[in-house]
């Protein structure tokens, strides 16, 4: 894919920007879009990018509530365009590796699961102050209906969507709000039912003290469990009742790696690759399929291994319906869209 810059590509506003790169010939136009602006603004400009048959990156959440996101994904599916939404983790080789386990079933039948991100980064704040960093996440008019379930939580509820590929039906949710700089929800619970019995439990925070990034998965299944941290991504265990515990790192040359754990390694076994490598690999997925719609071939709208537009629908009704169990005193709401 070409890359073009100059001052003569710097633009005022996204409407400015589609319109000018729209009227370049193939070959010499923007090849997509990413849009990493504040959360009221996704949806607006990815409908005008999808509009004029750019392929997109969008920021998490997709959209702010599950109108807009439900329209994008029509416009997605009309217009025939790759639409990637930026759940990174799911770019972690070793959270590629648990999905292939799951799938092949090394675990036997999933019984449960729990997904927990802790952050204590709000603490960081004076009572009434502030943020001068991303102030728009304090804004409800910009952020949304919801602050950490929509920042990190829809992180979660992706990761657990990715790697056991199971439904969710049912959840019920509580949301609270412990910093006086937030006016959004700070801390919350959400318990996912799912057709076939199973249950998970998503457990949020951004005012635990001390804690910087701290993401985790664990599985439960009837003949193995797993746990991965994303502050030791290069790790997952597994275990299995009387048996040692193994361990398996992130080593491209290791034949006990699927291939798409191994082809998602970067560098050599035992060399630290995490955050900005996930990145990449859920950039390089996308572009796989951006090269392929270029060249006239088909590729999977959905179902891919990067997050699409229908994962990202996902996550906001995810967001909407913790919402409204939070309301309603924890009461059970659909999760089928």
């Amino acid at each position: 894919m070409a890359v073009f810059s100059g001052p003569e590509r710097a633009y005022a506003t996204y409407q400015d920007l589609i319109a000018a790169e729209s009227s370049r010939p193939t070959g010499s136009r923007a090849d997509f879009l990413t849009i990493a602006t504040p959360n009221h603004t996704h949806f607006a400009i990815a409908q005008a990018a999808v509009g004029a048959g750019f392929d997109v990156v969008c920021e998490k959440p997709m959209t702010i509530n599950v109108s807009e996101a439900q329209q994008l994904a029509v416009s997605v599916e009309r217009r025939r365009v790759v639409f990637m939404v930026s759940h990174c983790y799911t770019g972690y080789p070793l959270l590629r590796q648990a999905r292939e386990m799951v799938m092949q079933g090394e675990l036997g039948q999933i019984l449960a699961a729990r997904v927990s991100y802790i952050q204590g980064g709000l603490w960081s704040l004076q009572p009434g102050q502030t943020p001068t960093r991303a102030a728009w996440k304090s804004d409800p008019a910009k952020a949304g209906p919801s602050g950490t379930i929509a920042d990190i939580g829809t992180h979660a509820f992706n990761l657990l969507r990715f790697t056991t590929g199971l439904r969710p039906t049912e959840i019920s949710s509580t949301l609270l709000r412990y910093h006086s700089s937030r006016p959004l929800d700070d801390y919350g619970h959400a318990l996912i039912r799912f057709a076939n019995g199973v249950v998970a439990m998503i457990s949020v925070s951004q005012i635990s003290h001390g804690r910087l990034n701290d993401f985790r998965l664990e599985l439960d299944g009837t003949t193995g469990s797993l746990v991965w941290d994303q502050q030791s991504p290069d790790q997952l265990t597994v275990r299995r009742y009387g048996r040692p515990a193994h361990v398996y790192e992130r080593n491209r040359r290791a034949e006990y790696l699927a291939e798409s754990a191994r082809s998602a390694c970067r560098l050599p076994g035992g060399h630290p690759e995490g955050y900005l490598e996930a990145f990449a690999n859920v950039y390089r997925d996308a572009l796989d399929d951006m090269a392929k719609r270029a060249a006239g071939e088909p590729f999977a709208a959905g179902g891919s291994i990067y997050p699409n537009v229908y994962d990202g629908l996902e996550a906001v009704l995810f967001v909407q319906q913790c919402l409204a169990s939070s309301e309603n005193n924890g009461a059970w709401q659909t999760l089928q869209g």
